[in-house]
């Protein structure tokens, strides 16, 4: 017996979020003044989370997009850290996620769009597909984990299993 789920895309928002990370965005986010008065300064948007011995790294992934419908056929999560993107060209991308346990739940899996004025920290432990870019060479910001030990469990899906994300009737204009 096969296993189908079709994903619904939600907006990105930080309720929707919450249980999976942070939204780095300033929109409807409180400031304070700095550096005489010219610069506001949207404070603690994400925290970095990493294990003892560590250290944050900051790097750019460069990403194309995949063929939609997709079939989802593996989710990540980085146990030993928090993993935050920040699309640098302003591009909307999508993020799979789905709460942190040992393995996925299907029923637990959420696709959101994310505006390119938009990021997301992901917390250490939940699971997400690998970067979901809508358009070519889309450049990410990525603040990471690196220190000793594996940091990044997959879970492959059996062939019974089939999770489908589409773009039916999204509006994915820049």
């Amino acid at each position: 017996m096969r296993n189908e789920v079709v994903l619904e895309i939600e907006p990105l928002t930080q309720a929707a979020f919450a249980e999976f990370g942070d939204v780095i965005e300033t929109e409807d986010r409180e400031f304070f003044m700095i550096n005489g008065g010219s610069t506001r300064r949207y404070h603690k948007l994400a925290t970095t989370e990493v294990d003892d011995g560590s250290r944050v790294i900051i790097n750019i992934f460069e990403a194309t997009p995949l063929k939609y419908p997709l079939h989802i056929a593996m989710l990540e999560k980085h146990p030993k850290g928090s993993q935050a993107f920040f699309p640098l060209q302003c591009n909307n991308y999508l993020v799979v996620v789905a709460p942190r346990s040992n393995s996925p739940c299907v029923e637990g899996i959420r696709a959101f769009y994310a505006k390119g004025t938009q990021g997301v920290n992901y917390h250490a432990g939940v699971w997400h597909h690998p970067v979901l870019a809508l358009s070519d060479r889309a450049q990410f910001l990525v603040v990471d984990r690196e220190g000793e030990g594996g940091n990044c469990d997959e879970h492959f899906f059996s062939a019974q299993t089939k999770v489908v994300l589409a773009l039916d009737g999204l509006n994915i204009s820049q």
